[in-house]
């Protein structure tokens, strides 16, 4: 197998999601992340969510929608504020774990097919998520699982979950594509962009993916723009594609309800990537 890297920014697409009012106060935790415009008041509160999250979901480990906001917030804070891989591959392990636990709850044949082969883990994706509510859970688990790879890219065994997880996206689209302001596609993006074409990727297909998920968003989603700079008009070596959406992620207002952090640390990456360009091209 070709050595596979997941971009670690793929981490910070879990800013992008939606509120989508689970789990209480740890999910209403969430929706103050989302809606903060000041990234640094995120990375030094964050912590103490974390903590806040940690206790709900331990007082309520059969409430499936408290166990995916902590996995939320983990993966959320993981991905867009801490760079030490070590202490990443922790908290993306509690990010999946709670993910894992909550998609258990939920949906128990998805969950028993996680382990086993892809043809089989694919079928109960069929057969068991037609419903917006099923999608929007396996969404929060696939996001999470996604983060925890990326946190082990130089770990094999983890690396063949990648089938695995675009399938889930894969699946999540075809229910409902507009969760999440379209991110099933921004996810679907990244990872066709980054994988070889021998193991699934395809620069192209990557485009279509991150172009609907602008789209779904009205182009409010900052940061799939971002995404789509950096990982596929970098690919391809189309410079005129890359400086137009980094300018249009800074011309654009940041503010947009729960997309408001995720639009400001798409600015912050905006910025770095245009100063890097005329190395790049």
């Amino acid at each position: 197998m070709n050595r596979m890297r997941v971009p670690g920014v793929i981490l910070a697409v879990s800013f992008l999601a939606g509120c989508v009012n689970v789990g209480g106060l740890a999910g209403d935790l969430g929706e103050s992340m989302a809606r903060q415009s000041d990234p640094a008041v995120v990375r030094d509160g964050a912590p103490a969510y974390l903590i806040m999250a940690d206790t709900l979901a331990r007082d309520a480990p059969d409430d499936a929608a408290t166990q995916l906001a902590a996995a939320r917030l983990y993966s959320a804070y993981a991905g867009g504020f801490v760079d030490d891989t070590a202490r990443k591959r922790v908290l993306t392990q509690k990010a999946w774990d709670y993910a894992r636990r909550g998609l258990c709850l939920r949906m128990s044949a998805v969950c028993t097919a996680l382990d086993g082969r892809f043809p089989a883990f694919r079928d109960a994706l069929a057969e068991h998520v037609d419903e917006r509510d099923e999608a929007q859970t396996l969404y929060r688990a696939a996001s999470a699982w996604a983060g925890w790879i990326q946190a082990r890219a130089d770990d094999y065994a983890a690396l063949a979950d990648l089938p695995k997880v675009q399938a889930a996206f894969e699946r999540v689209i075809a229910v409902a594509p507009g969760i999440d302001h379209g991110n099933a596609h921004t996810y679907l993006g990244v990872l066709l962009a980054q994988r070889p074409q021998a193991l699934g990727g395809s620069p192209e297909e990557a485009r279509t993916h991150f172009e609907r998920a602008i789209e779904l968003s009205d182009g409010r989603n900052l940061m799939a723009k971002v995404l789509y700079a950096k990982y596929y008009a970098r690919l391809v070596f189309d410079r005129q594609l890359h400086d137009r959406l980094l300018h249009e992620v800074l011309d654009a207002d940041p503010e947009a309800g729960d997309l408001t952090l995720s639009n400001e640390l798409a600015r912050q990456r905006a910025r770095e990537l245009l100063a890097s360009a005329d190395d790049y091209f």
